[in-house]
């Protein structure tokens, strides 16, 4: 994982040593206690083991989630799981306002700055600062001005979420369609850092959401997929029966009862295996059933699941007569049904699901000629056909060219 670049090789290249350092010391411990003559050694060398592990440790948690891993759960402890609050600076006259400084600065530091900002840059990026933006990462520039088409950073962030190279990474949040819109148009206009937005061409879309960020004089709180209504704490003993089966079962946030269960790990995954999640339906929130055999009859049970906010079935058996069973699924946010045989007449089923908010539909059996009802059909959806095509460094791990949609 570090060969990708994405970690600091120094910080990587220190981590190696004091664990190669571990292992040896532990060698030695292990000598000197099998060794009557040597047995005054062990207790100083067992004292620099702890310690030697202690360091390890926390110089791996560093590279992983940045220098501040250990106090940053503190900051938000007492605030709720459910609802993320997202600060805005007031912007009284949107076009006096500077397009960098007040649109998308603000962007960067809500959805980039965890992974490339001071305290950790994933890939030597770094998007706290102009200089930094301009000089690129461990690849170059992100950044070509006046070209989205050719700039690292926009063909990152419109990937499908599940893949790989997508940013933000999925378990962080993600950008909006209108973030990723206004970015669009800064890169598209020269991505300067010191125009005000008057000077900035305005189409009627961008007219539009610099309104929206004109109106916006106070704090907007975001709803997450996530409820907010409290839920008793689940059975333990039928969390644990799926722990068993290699099935990754985790509260979706600190201090929240509320859960998400990964089946992509688990062993053969059959109705009787799926069935062991009635028991936690109340609390289950996400769930995760991709690249399993399940197929139809699996879905009847997760309809019963009506807290479900985020569903990924991609590369699974499932059709159309299965998909009807999710109609129950009122507060579903988020389906991936990337690789099924889903059809438009079989995803129109789900019309009534009026909060879904992002379909995942790159290779299905849906037809180019129903893209514009299913744009009519679910109007607050982002509707991903995984129509990209964006190539990568030499270095990158794959070359990901995805096909249209099929005509």
């Amino acid at each position: 994982m570090y060969q990708t670049g994405d970690y600091d090789e120094d910080a990587v290249g220190l981590h190696q040593w004091m664990g190669i350092s571990v292992a040896l010391v532990s060698v030695v411990t292990y000598y000197c206690r099998r060794k009557a003559s040597l047995r005054k050694w062990q207790l100083p060398l067992a004292l620099l083991l702890v310690m030697l592990i202690f360091i390890t440790g926390h110089l791996g948690g560093s590279i992983t989630h940045g220098s501040d891993y250990l106090i940053q759960p503190l900051e938000n402890i007492f605030s709720s799981d459910t609802v993320a609050v997202t600060k805005h600076k007031p912007i009284p006259d949107v076009q006096e306002a500077e397009v960098y400084n007040d649109i998308v600065q603000p962007i960067f530091q809500a959805k980039c700055y965890g992974c490339h900002g001071d305290k950790k840059q994933k890939g030597k990026l770094r998007l706290d600062k102009p200089e930094f933006i301009l000089k690129g990462g461990k690849d170059g520039a992100v950044i070509a001005s006046g070209k989205t088409n050719e700039s690292g950073l926009i063909k990152r962030i419109t990937l499908p979420r599940e893949d790989e190279h997508h940013m933000s990474p999925k378990e962080k949040p993600q950008l909006t369609e209108q973030e990723i819109f206004l970015l669009k148009w800064w890169v598209d206009n020269g991505a300067d850092f010191t125009k005000k937005v008057k000077e900035f061409p305005q189409p009627e879309k961008i007219k539009s959401l610099l309104t929206a960020l004109q109106n916006n004089k106070e704090e907007r709180k975001t709803n997450t997929d996530v409820p907010s209504a409290p839920v008793e704490k689940a059975d333990e003993s039928a969390i644990n029966k799926l722990k068993t089966l290699g099935i990754i079962v985790l509260p979706v946030a600190q201090n929240s009862n509320y859960l998400s269960a990964n089946f992509t790990t688990g062993i053969d995954i059959r109705d009787s295996v799926i069935n062991m999640l009635l028991p936690l339906k109340k609390q289950l929130v996400w769930l995760k059933l991709s690249n399993t055999a399940i197929n139809d009859s699996a879905l009847s049970v997760v309809s019963q699941c009506t807290s479900l906010t985020r569903l990924e079935l991609n590369n699974t058996n499932i059709t159309d007569n299965g998909l009807h069973y999710l109609q129950s699924l009122l507060q579903l946010q988020s389906l991936n049904i990337v690789g099924t045989k889903i059809t438009s007449i079989g995803l129109m089923q789900l019309k009534s699901l009026k909060n879904l908010q992002s379909l995942y539909l790159y290779k299905t059996n849906i037809q180019k000629s129903d893209w514009n009802k299913l744009k009519e059909t679910f109007p607050k959806a982002s509707l991903d056909s995984g129509g990209y095509s964006v190539p990568f460094s030499p270095d990158d791990t794959v070359t990901s060219k995805a096909l249209p949609i099929k005509k």
